[in-house]
């Protein structure tokens, strides 16, 4: 006669997948920009990763990014910013290249854990300092 009792062995497997799982999904954590009155239709999200050499992996994922040119006053170039507790001055983590359909990925990596992230947009692509036309943000990590 066979029984359908699960056995220890199974037991045992399925809780290792589960905290395993836990773990590798709280690796990576994922947020929302906040919407701003400067392109307003602009979405987006924010993926940040720790990797094996203790380096942050970040990448974005915008859509309805309308080109700079367009803004008012008009602007060349988005740059992205990392706030950090290291350091009080937002760093120039890269510039976003756009595509025909509006559609951006950004990727970079720090070494600094990121507290806040924010997109602004300038005329200047190496600028050190950001200006006042914040896109898109995030809230604090």
């Amino acid at each position: 006669m066979k029984t359908n009792f699960i056995s220890t062995k199974q037991v045992l497997f399925f809780s290792l997948l589960l905290v395993y799982s836990l773990i590798f999904t709280s690796c990576s954590k994922n947020i929302e920009f906040k919407s701003s009155n400067i392109v307003p239709a602009a979405r987006g999200k924010v993926a940040v990763k720790k990797d094996k050499n203790n380096n942050y992996n970040i990448e974005l994922k915008i859509s309805y990014l309308a080109e700079p040119e367009r803004l008012q006053p008009p602007r060349k170039y988005y740059i992205v910013w990392l706030s950090s507790n290291t350091s009080e001055i937002p760093l120039n983590i890269g510039q976003i290249v756009g595509t025909s359909k509006l559609n951006v990925k950004f990727e970079s990596v720090s070494s600094s854990k990121p507290k806040k992230i924010f997109i602004t947009a300038e005329d200047d692509a190496s600028t050190q300092y950001p200006g006042h036309y914040v896109v898109l943000e995030t809230d604090i990590f």
